[in-house]
């Protein structure tokens, strides 16, 4: 899957538009399959039992906690939503259209996600037997009470050829970013990595390193489940945190001084405080239940080891800033073609 992933990123970089539209077009043609099996083929629960029963998978003392944990998932589910802000500089008017691609990006998917959800619990015998399954996933357990191995290898098969096409779109997403740190003289040996292929006019380094990087995640995985599950479980924590500084930064620039913000070509009106305000409050909220385990009384394999891994890059970066970024690092470089 990485080779694939460096070859499309890398020899194929002029059909990368092309791979988005496509994916777009499976994305909506495998969502409208998965819902047409799960409302019209699958038996269905009562609807009082999906909308009105909960389940405590976590054995929580109350719904609340147990909610609140919960929503981490929810959250990793959707971290993608911002990916196009990374790939902006080759987007044009990137000051309109990627704000609109994140907004409309995230509502459609909620809206869409949600409808898959709801027909997903209505289709699920047990909760218990779906998340005690063998195979470890229990959309396959609710597609196995309704085909046979064929059909629920087929409608597998449908949900893994969209991942495979953002596998290699989010290789471009995160290439980019790693790109422009290494620019912004953010990343050690930065020269190297931010050195752009004059014929390809692409950061072939960039998208080579994330590769590697990603087989290297995937060795710890093989040799250790525990090791594996400890590094991606920082993802929702690490991103919480970056939110949480970069809106308040925004909010700050707002109320103390708006006139050194730059002019924006797509905005929330005069409800931008108020939504920013909100949204950093959520984002810290969520930050603090990223930390806690699943249950009261985890093992090693099941414990939350974001707060171990968070601490340990943190200390790691702080470091990284001491003894090069405070140097080097003069934050982003901002080039700008104007066309008259």
């Amino acid at each position: 899957m990485i080779a694939v992933i460096y070859f499309f990123n890398v020899y194929a970089a002029n059909w990368i538009p092309r791979i988005q539209n496509l994916l777009l077009a499976l994305h909506l043609l495998c969502w409208v399959i998965i819902v047409v099996v799960l409302f019209a083929m699958a038996p269905h629960n009562p609807a009082k039992k999906v909308f009105t029963e909960f389940h405590n998978g976590g054995s929580w003392p109350s719904m609340g906690i147990s909610l609140m944990i919960g929503q981490i998932t929810a959250i990793y589910g959707s971290l993608s939503s911002d990916a196009t802000a990374h790939m902006s500089e080759e987007v044009k008017d990137a000051g309109r259209y990627v704000p609109i691609a994140i907004a409309w990006g995230y509502i459609g998917n909620g809206i869409l996600a949600l409808i898959v959800i709801v027909g997903f619990l209505l289709a699920l015998p047990s909760v218990p037997d779906a998340l005690n399954d063998s195979t470890g996933f229990p959309f396959l357990y609710v597609f196995r009470q309704i085909f046979s191995t064929s059909g629920v290898n087929g409608l597998a098969a449908i949900i893994l050829v969209p991942v495979i096409f953002s596998n290699i779109l989010f290789n471009a997403s995160t290439a980019r970013q790693t790109y422009a740190f290494a620019r912004d003289r953010g990343l050690p040996f930065a020269n190297w990595i931010s050195q752009v292929d004059t014929r390809r006019r692409i950061p072939v380094r960039a998208i080579a390193l994330s590769c590697l990087i990603s087989g290297l995640l995937s060795l710890i995985n093989i040799g250790s489940q525990v090791a594996f599950n400890a590094i991606i479980s920082l993802n929702v924590a690490a991103l919480m945190y970056t939110y949480a500084v970069s809106i308040s930064c925004v909010i700050y620039r707002k109320v103390t001084c708006p006139e050194t913000l730059p002019p924006r070509r797509w905005s929330l009106g005069r409800f931008g405080l108020a939504i920013n305000i909100t949204g950093l409050l959520y984002v810290i909220f969520a930050l603090f239940w990223s930390f806690w385990p699943p249950s009261p009384s985890p093992t090693a394999r099941d414990f939350n080891w974001s707060v171990v891994i968070f601490v340990a890059t943190f200390i790691i970066s702080l470091l990284m800033y001491m003894f090069q970024g405070r140097r080097h690092y003069v934050g982003p470089v901002v080039t700008v073609q104007r066309v008259d």
